[in-house]
């Protein structure tokens, strides 16, 4: 298939991505990367774990659906950068047959997804905005691996808080909503004010995000709920992230108050 040039790499700006690459360990990130997540270990000290626990989270969805639910086609919205335990290694292990199509718009994630899954027909990665669905699911990409007119899981952990309700993020997913049959499931992870435990200084890390690729928007309770409107939410519910179906032999590594969790499924 022919594919465009990454390019577009803008490496003085820290990114969202890249800066949650180096929060778990990675190395695919630049000098401003690295700044700025520094700063923001330095405004909440338990952050890196923090997103731990947020992949943490994501290896248990996968795990669950794919070995309770049955489900064999995922599409990951903002992913990120590759790193260890990826959805379709996850879901493989479990169903050889797993098919797995990740989304982002940064030309290094796209670059770095397309070097892990050169030789790996069943996962593909699309360089595409999450906010219009039309072009994802327009994709070849998508369009050629994943049948929509069965079950799919779409997994979108850590990003909706990066795009504000101006830039669409209710109206896409209730995009994507709309295009899934009955039996599929919506997973997020994400930040809300509502209820939550300070630990460090918030507006010191939102302040880090605001000169970052993109800036925070924590939403309320009720707000997260809103992208689970017409699905059945899976027990227990919104729910603190380490909260969510927990595997009692890794415990959390960060605080509880982190991001908050759901699943929900498409009757």
């Amino acid at each position: 298939m022919n594919r465009p040039p990454a390019g577009g790499i803008d490496t003085a700006t820290p990114n969202v991505a890249r800066i949650y690459d180096y929060l778990l360990g990675g190395k695919d990130n630049f000098a401003a990367d690295r700044e700025a997540a520094e700063q923001l270990l330095v405004s909440i000290p338990d952050i890196a774990a923090i997103c731990r626990d947020n992949r943490a989270f994501l290896i248990r969805v996968v795990r669950y659906l794919t070995a309770e639910i049955g489900i064999r086609q995922f599409l990951d919205l903002g992913g990120g950068l590759p790193t260890q335990s990826n959805v379709h290694q996850v879901a493989q292990q479990i169903a050889p047959d797993a098919r797995v199509v990740y989304v982002d718009h940064d030309p290094v994630v796209w670059s770095h997804g397309q070097a892990l899954l050169v030789h790996d027909d069943g996962a593909e990665i699309v360089r595409a905005d999450l906010t219009k669905p039309a072009d994802v699911l327009g994709s070849p990409e998508v369009s050629g691996l994943l049948d929509f007119t069965r079950p799919v899981a779409v997994l979108c952990t850590a990003a909706l808080h990066f795009i504000s309700d101006e830039d669409g993020a209710q109206e896409a997913i209730a995009a994507y909503r709309e295009h899934l049959a009955p039996g599929s499931y919506l997973a997020i992870t994400h930040g809300s004010e509502e209820g939550y435990d300070p630990y460090g200084d918030s507006e010191a890390a939102s302040s880090v995000y605001s000169k970052s690729s993109a800036q925070l928007h924590p939403r309320t309770i009720p707000e997260i709920l809103r992208f689970f409107d017409g699905f059945e939410l899976v027990e227990p519910g919104l729910v603190w992230l380490s909260e969510w179906r927990p595997d009692l032999r890794v415990p959390p590594a960060g605080r509880l108050t982190s991001l908050r969790a759901c699943v929900g499924r498409k009757p």
